[in-house]
């Protein structure tokens, strides 16, 4: 099994920045990919960007030349020039080779004014 600790959530003006963080513990050498995932109210989860155990990366449309994300043991999703539609709750996932996923808790971004 994987648990995923999160932090870095809070609250942010448009435009600011702000870096989210998840932790891995438990059977990381197993972990084919993690990323980070976001739920707004009243929405579907979505993805917002992925990293392989090999570095290659993935983006949403909505994030991409915004956010980063990056992995040395802790993954960490920078954001940046951040809109109000980016208020969510972000959750972080790890796929497994087997084929299983795990979540994190999730925190919650709010971009506001």
């Amino acid at each position: 099994q994987v648990q995923l600790v999160e932090s870095g959530g809070g609250l942010v003006q448009p435009g600011g920045s702000l870096r989210l963080s998840c932790a891995p513990s438990g059977r990381i050498f197993s972990i084919k990919s993690m990323g980070w995932y976001r739920q707004a109210p009243g929405k579907q989860r979505e993805l917002v960007a992925t990293i392989t155990s090999g570095g290659s990366t993935n983006y949403a449309d909505s994030v991409k030349s915004r956010f980063t994300i990056s992995r040395r043991n802790v993954v960490y999703l920078q954001m940046n020039s951040l809109k109000p539609e980016d208020t969510a709750v972000y959750y972080c996932n790890a796929y497994m080779a087997s084929g299983d996923d795990y979540w994190g808790q999730g925190t919650q971004v709010t971009v506001s004014s």
